[in-house]
C-alpha cells in the first residue's frame, strides 16, 4: 500500500467515522467527504480531491459502501462522472470553483445534451446549432434521450458552430443553463413505465461564452474526455466485494436456492468479481493519466453482466418473476427485481452502445482497421441525413 493508499484509507474511515451515514443527512455527508478530499481523490485540493493517484478511488469508495454511505454517482451520475472530469480538463479555474461543491451535494443536477434524433451513434452528425450573439451564442436544436432532463440545473451541451467543415470539426462543447427560457423538457416514458430521460428543444436558448469548455470547433475532443469518463463512470462498478447486481442475485440464492441454476450463479458471480478486479487494476494502471479508450472494455462488460444477473434473478424468483408490480409507479418500485431487469434491457444503449463500445475496442485499443467513413473529409451541409 503506498502512501497515498494508506492517506486515503485513514481519511475515508474519519469521515464514516465522523458523520455516520446512519444518522448524517445525505447533503451533509457528501458535503464533507467533498471537504476531505475523497469526492474524486485525484483532483487538486480545494475541489473535491487530494492531488493523488485516481487508482486510490476505490478504497474511499469501498469504506464509504460498506459503511452504508451515500452514492454520488447514483444521484449525480451526469455530474458526479461526466462533467466535473470534464470541467476540470478544459475549463478555466473560475468554473470548477462555482460549479463542483454544488454538483457533489446534489445541490445541482447535471444532464447531457449530446444525442439527437438524427444523430444517436453518430454522434458527429448532430444539426444543434450555437450561432455568435455579441458575448455569447444563441443555441436552437432538438435534444434527446437526456436523462435528469427534468431535475437538471446545467448541461453539458454539444452544438455545431461551423456547419462547412467535416463534422467532426465544426462542433463546439458548452456548459448551458437548464433554466433559461429557450429550453423545453418534455419527459419520455420508457420501458419501466418511468420517465427518468426526456427530449430538450432549445430555441435561442442564450449562454455566455464564458461557459465554453475548449477552443471554438474544438468540441468532438472535449466531448472525447466526457464520453470516456462516462464509460469509466459506467463500467466502474462497486469496490466492495458481492454488491451491486450481483448482491442482488446473491440475496435471491440464500433466500431460495435452485440446484438447477447453480452453474448460473458460480459463473456470474465470477464474472462480477473478475470485473471488479479488473477496474481495480486498471485505475492503478492508468495512475494519473486521463480516462482512455480501455473504459470502453469495463462499460460493456459491467452492462453485459448486469442484464444476465437479473435475467438469473427473474428465473429464480419463478413464477412471481413473471409479474411487474406496475408502471409509473415510481422510486418504490426500483428494489423490485423485476424493475431491475426492465431497466437493465438500457444498460447496452446508455453511455454508448455495445456495438458501438466493440468498435471502439477493437479500433483504439487493439489496433485493428477501422470501419470505411466516406463522410469524414466532406462539409457537414453537403453529407445526407436521415
Amino acid at each position: 500500500m503506498t502512501g497515498a493508499d494508506r492517506l486515503v484509507e485513514e481519511l475515508a474511515h474519519r469521515l464514516v467515522t465522523e458523520h455516520s451515514p446512519a444518522t448524517t443527512p445525505t447533503a451533509e455527508f457528501l458535503g464533507a467527504r467533498f471537504d476531505a478530499g475523497l469526492a474524486w481523490v485525484h483532483f487538486p485540493r480545494g475541489l473535491g480531491g487530494l492531488g493523488v493517484e485516481p487508482g486510490a478511488q476505490g478504497i474511499a469508495d469501498a469504506i464509504v459502501e460498506v459503511a452504508g454511505g451515500p452514492d454520488p454517482f447514483d444521484l449525480n451520475p451526469m455530474g458526479y462522472g461526466m462533467a466535473a472530469p470534464t470541467v476540470l480538463a478544459h475549463g478555466g479555474p473560475e468554473l470548477p470553483e462555482r460549479l463542483f461543491r454544488p454538483l457533489y451535494v446534489c445541490e445541482e443536477i447535471w444532464c447531457q445534451l449530446f444525442s439527437e434524433p438524427g444523430a444517436g451513434s453518430d454522434l458527429a452528425g448532430l444539426a444543434t446549432r450555437a450561432v455568435r450573439d455579441g458575448d455569447g451564442w444563441r443555441v436552437s436544436g432538438q435534444k434527446v434521450w437526456t436523462s435528469k432532463a427534468h431535475e437538471a440545473r446545467w448541461a453539458l451541451l454539444l452544438a455545431r458552430t461551423d456547419p462547412d467543415v467535416p463534422k467532426h470539426r465544426g462542433l463546439t462543447y458548452f456548459v448551458l443553463d437548464m433554466r433559461d427560457p429557450g429550453v423545453e423538457v418534455r419527459p419520455l416514458r420508457q420501458l419501466t413505465g418511468d420517465a427518468e430521460f426526456n427530449e430538450v428543444w432549445l430555441r435561442d436558448a442564450f449562454l455566455d461564452d464564458a461557459w465554453r469548455l475548449g477552443d471554438v470547433g474544438d468540441g468532438w475532443r472535449v466531448a472525447m474526455t466526457t464520453l470516456m469518463n462516462e464509460r469509466n463512470a459506467i463500467g466502474g462498478g462497486s469496490m466492495a466485494r458481492g454488491s451491486g447486481s450481483i448482491g442482488d442475485a446473491l440475496a435471491l440464492w440464500h433466500e431460495q436456492p435452485d440446484p438447477g441454476l447453480r452453474d448460473r450463479m458460480v459463473s456470474l458471480f465470477a464474472r462480477a468479481d473478475a470485473l471488479r478486479l479488473t477496474t481495480m487494476r486498471h485505475a492503478v494502471e492508468r495512475g494519473d493519466a486521463p480516462a482512455g479508450p480501455l473504459g470502453s472494455l469495463g462499460k460493456l462488460a459491467w452492462a453485459e453482466l448486469n442484464q444476465a444477473v437479473y435475467d438469473l434473478c427473474v428465473d429464480l424468483l419463478g413464477m412471481t418473476g413473471t409479474h411487474h408490480p406496475g408502471y409509473g409507479g415510481g422510486p418504490d418500485l426500483h428494489d423490485t427485481v423485476t424493475w431491475k431487469l426492465l431497466r437493465s434491457r438500457a444498460n447496452t444503449v446508455e453511455g454508448g452502445t455495445a456495438e458501438v463500445l466493440r468498435g471502439v475496442l477493437a479500433e483504439r485499443v487493439l489496433g485493428l482497421p477501422g470501419d470505411i467513413r466516406t463522410d469524414k473529409d466532406r462539409p457537414w451541409r453537403e453529407v445526407p441525413r436521415g
